[in-house]
């Protein structure tokens, strides 16, 4: 543009179209740098979340997957060994492999149960009668409670030689007086009773699932004379699937990772003859009992790995047996 234009919109008069179009580009162009020159902004809002990430999440998983290869037993310095620690893992200790059989056991026989009280009560509560919601909260209450340690002291009464549950089987005529916490045969199954007596929250899972079912089908299939049984394989089960996959990949994180039921009712010790050892409580004992911080950094590099491979497994099989819309 030339200085005698230049002058010439300058000199525009300010009621002018043309005036008025240069200031609305004067506008446009002030808006565009403030947006460039305040693009800082939102990562100032999200500060504190990249904060928790990278210092209480991505830095300790790093700096544990470096102690995997020291030999730190945390008060003096970390010394490098290598593979040692999972050689060491796989081949010289037999309380790992214990600890891996008691774990497998508690996910492969807790899981299932779990997940199939869960579904049957929730069936049980999608209805519409009086004081339904306060049996739902009644119902939710042990998952709750669960996890404490007071509930975990508790079981270990219930299941003692002069517990409740020998009353209970008294009642039949069948007075063992067995100590099933004490049992190596027993003690890891009153484990698994406690984590199927949590199935709170999978079970509300599953009711927000079954409030979304379509009822026109039910309809439908009630008129060309579907019972129950076959109404709830050929619909609501394939329905589900979603619920259903959502609730194993959960859970099943969930059983590999129960510590306090088993370190409170073996008192800390995994007995008896690690019978209630979980791969959890093992992992602590070498960590903080026996202050061995570079192996239990292996043995949780594992564990995360062992659970990677079951949740992959379990998304790549999704897609045989998990129906969506289509």
């Amino acid at each position: 543009m030339s200085t005698a234009q230049t002058d010439a919109v300058v000199k525009e008069p300010p009621g002018s179209v043309a005036g008025a179009d240069q200031r609305e580009r004067d506008r446009m162009r002030r808006r565009l740098a403030r947006r460039r020159g305040g693009g800082w902004w939102p990562y100032l809002f999200l500060a504190p979340w990249f904060v928790g990430l990278f210092g209480l999440t991505i830095y300790p998983m790093l700096d544990s997957l470096y102690l995997s290869f020291t030999d730190f037993d945390l008060l003096t310095p970390a010394q490098w060994v290598g593979l040692d620690n999972y050689d060491r893992m796989f081949h010289d200790d037999p309380v790992f492999w214990d600890s891996v059989h008691a774990t497998l056991v508690y996910v492969v026989v807790s899981v299932p149960l779990k997940l199939a009280l869960a579904l049957g009560v929730a069936m049980l509560l999608n209805r519409d009668l009086k004081g339904i919601g306060l049996y739902r909260a009644a119902f939710y209450l042990p998952s709750l409670l669960g996890g404490a340690v007071a509930i975990a002291i508790v079981w270990r009464q219930v299941f003692g030689g002069d517990g409740l549950f020998n009353d209970f089987l008294g009642w039949f005529g069948l007075d063992t007086g067995q100590d099933w916490i004490s049992s190596p045969d027993t003690a890891l199954y009153t484990l698994v009773l406690l984590a199927v007596w949590q199935f709170g929250t999978p079970m509300v899972i599953f009711l927000a699932g079954l409030k979304q079912l379509p009822k026109d089908v039910y309809e439908a299939a009630s008129i060309d004379g579907a019972g129950p049984v076959t109404r709830f394989f050929r619909i609501t089960l394939p329905l589900l699937t979603p619920i259903v996959f959502f609730n194993v990949v959960l859970q099943i994180i969930d059983a590999f990772k129960t510590f306090t039921p088993a370190f409170v009712i073996s008192n800390g010790s995994g007995g008896p003859l690690n019978s209630t050892m979980l791969y959890s409580l093992y992992l602590y004992k070498k960590g903080f009992t026996d202050l061995q911080m570079g192996y239990a950094s292996a043995l949780a590099w594992v564990l995360f790995l062992v659970i990677a491979l079951f949740t992959a497994v379990n998304f790549i099989g999704s897609r045989y047996w998990v129906h969506y819309d289509d």
